[in-house]
């Protein structure tokens, strides 16, 4: 083991105001829990035009990550690195609160498209904050605790997610209790403009936070980026396809399924479905092939060259679509017979439980960024996760819903409290018995019903909580002066979260809702192969980081 005293010491201060702006993450996107139905009420959309909100969410990410890529290739110089970490996270901001203006001129003009528009000039801006984030959390600190380090960011910007839904409905409707279709219905389009005035507001107080702190460093990196010309034409020409891909499946959302019959319904989710198959088999292939052309000639391939951050990069892409699919799946999967016919109100608390769970896993993945004692954190480790649930159920028994139903899902929490202490801190090892447990999870659901299946869907929120972390330190352990370029590449890739979950939205439209959830199991199968996959390719590159990462706590 690694003596405590020969690790780099945290930058606590520049620490504590980098999971502020985490928080502020959080508590903005719960506006989006108002903000979807409220556009699927007026608009009178249907589920399908509705998800388009969350396409232009996460297509955003993976544009945003492009041009900061692209930037740097065409003039050496890594734009993040340039302004650096600080600088680059306070421009993000600016960039999002710009944004939510858009948003409050499109409510205002009554436009949709005006609203997606706004929501994607957001979510640009999110693009930039986090290519600097994560990398930047790492830095603030030994490399071997930077994956806790992410994790606490997580379980911050979790926590913010948690408590976000309440604080808004007590804005807009003046209450804690829970946002019926009806009070969707009667909101007020001046509230939902004070709502983006007010997120706009905490946006520019975010970047005036991290403005004035003196604690943190700028996190500039002066080193001059080799042109990566292969790595960017293969890019844009993924990203030449997937426009050609995505055109035929946006324009679809005009089609009126009103007086459709039962076949016409069929035959336009068919239409979707080969649409969105062939955007997910673009990622896939240009992925593999600049896999394996890096691996003949690393020249002009930048952080392409290395094989962990490829194959990194489809684990985010993967990542981000399951946990992003099962969440957003479940409303439909709970109206199932089988699964007790829950109204909107009924499974509410069953979705809060679910992102909830995200929560659970982060605080306990958080533990190791503080310099605690063995003894202490094993206590912790327990503790910790037990805490957090008994905080989403508090939260929600606040907000009036009947949380009894799910007393006994502590238990789901027991077993991935022992699969913490069986990984020991090491991101690979992680990961992969996260992976293991997602594909179980996922396959009990499918086989099963009533309150087991549920349970098991609902846990597949525990095996996703600890992955992002996990992914970007593996992904990017070893690239040095291509290490934002990666970054960069990785948050691109967030373009899963509005790939995968419509894939399974269709898939359910066409077969049945229970039998889409095969979706996560390959997701969470390909998962568990990048570790033990990632492993092997960074021992090869002599970065034992199992070994640096489970010493990083003790």
């Amino acid at each position: 083991m690694t003596d405590n005293k020969n690790l780099t010491a945290t930058n606590y201060g520049a620490l504590g105001t980098l999971v502020t702006v985490f928080f502020f993450w959080g508590f903005i996107a719960a506006g989006n829990s108002i903000f979807i139905p409220f556009c699927k009420h007026y608009f009178a959309l249907d589920q399908f035009q509705s998800q388009l909100i969350d396409f232009a969410f996460y297509t955003a990410y993976y544009i945003g990550a492009l041009i900061l890529f692209a930037y740097g290739s065409f003039g050496g110089k890594d734009l993040v690195g340039k302004w650096g970490y600080k600088s680059s996270i306070i421009k993000g901001l600016l960039f999002s609160a710009i944004g939510a203006g858009a948003m409050i001129v499109a409510v205002q003009a009554n436009t949709f498209a005006g609203m997606l528009f706004g929501l994607f000039i957001v979510a640009l801006g999110f693009s930039l904050q986090q290519t600097a984030a994560q990398p930047f959390a790492i830095s603030l600190g030994d490399p071997s605790t930077g994956t806790s380090r992410v994790n606490l960011g997580g379980g911050i910007n979790s926590f913010g997610t948690t408590i976000g839904p309440i604080v808004v409905a007590l804005a807009l409707f003046g209450t804690t209790a829970a946002v019926t279709d009806s009070d969707i219905a009667g909101l007020k389009l001046s509230k939902v403009i004070v709502l983006y005035l007010c997120v706009g507001a905490l946006f520019l107080a975010a970047a005036s936070l991290f403005y004035f702190a003196k604690k943190v460093p700028s996190g500039k990196l002066e080193e001059e980026t080799e042109k990566a010309n292969k790595a960017l034409y293969m890019l844009l020409m993924m990203t030449g396809i997937l426009i050609m891909l995505f055109v035929p499946v946006f324009n679809s959302y005009k089609t009126d399924l009103s007086n459709a019959t039962q076949q016409d319904v069929l035959a336009i989710n068919i239409y979707r479905l080969k649409w969105l198959l062939g955007a997910l088999a673009v990622v896939v292939v240009g992925l593999m092939l600049s896999y394996t052309g890096a691996k003949k000639n690393p020249n002009g391939w930048g952080a392409m060259q290395y094989p962990q951050l490829v194959l990194g990069m489809l684990a985010i892409f993967v990542y981000v679509g399951v946990e992003v699919a099962i969440g957003s799946n479940l409303g439909e999967l709970l109206k199932q017979k089988s699964f007790g016919e829950k109204q909107a109100s009924e499974a509410t608390p069953y979705i809060a439980m679910y992102w909830g769970s995200l929560m659970i896993g982060r605080w306990a993945g958080a533990i190791s960024a503080f310099n605690l004692s063995k003894n202490t954190k094993m206590i912790l480790q327990f503790i910790v996760p037990l805490v957090a649930f008994g905080v989403i159920i508090g939260v929600n028994i606040i907000a009036n819903y009947n949380m009894e139903p799910l007393y006994y899902y502590f238990i789901c929490v027991l077993v991935q409290i022992a699969a913490f202490f069986y990984s020991n801190d090491k991101p690979a090892k992680t990961l992969m018995t996260f992976g293991v447990l997602g594909m179980i999870a996922m396959i009990i659901g499918i086989n099963t019903s009533g309150t087991i299946a549920t349970y098991a869907f609902l846990s597949g929120g525990l095996c996703c909580s600890i992955m992002w972390p996990c992914i970007f330190s593996l992904s990017i352990a070893g690239l040095g002066k291509y290490t934002t370029q990666g970054s960069a590449f990785l948050i691109m890739m967030i373009l899963g979260g509005g790939i995968i979950p419509p894939i399974q939205g269709k898939l359910a439209d066409v077969f049945n809702i229970q039998q889409s959830y095969w979706i996560p199991v390959f997701c969470f199968a390909y998962l568990a192969l990048f570790a033990i996959l990632v492993k092997g390719i960074l021992k090869k590159q002599g970065i034992n980081y199992e070994e640096a990462s489970s010493s990083g706590g003790h």
